[in-house]
């Protein structure tokens, strides 16, 4: 038995010589490809509701009390202190990952980078 014989296009389509002989596209920018000089405003994601049992706490204490706060000061005072221990956790937490590389920038830190090294648009 004989081999088939294919049309020469094939030949090339197989050895990939069609991909040489095409030029590339030409890309044509709209705009001016530099950086612009502001990122838009995202929302930062929200972070971990803290607090919350302390919280149902004393609301279900305000309840029972008929909304006073001198029969519920104890549960009161707990749901403060859990509100401060968190957002001491949330600052330091805030200072440790001001630049680090693992996390993506927000953009505010963005826009006050871009602030400091603006775009060079003279020519040298």
């Amino acid at each position: 038995m004989a081999a088939p014989v294919y049309p020469a296009w094939v030949g090339r389509w197989v050895s990939g010589q069609w991909r040489q002989k095409k030029r590339p596209p030409l890309v044509r920018p709209t705009r001016p490809l530099v950086l612009a000089d502001q990122v838009a405003n995202r929302r930062e994601t929200a972070g971990d509701a803290t607090c919350i049992t302390e919280m149902s706490i004393m609301m279900a204490c305000w309840k029972q009390n008929d909304f006073n706060d001198t029969a519920c000061a104890k549960e009161i005072q707990m749901f403060y202190d859990c509100v401060a221990r968190a957002e001491k956790e949330r600052r330091e937490n805030e200072d440790e990952k001001t630049l680090s590389p693992q996390r993506n920038l927000t953009s505010s830190k963005v826009n006050k980078l871009l602030r400091r090294f603006p775009n060079i648009t003279r020519c040298a």
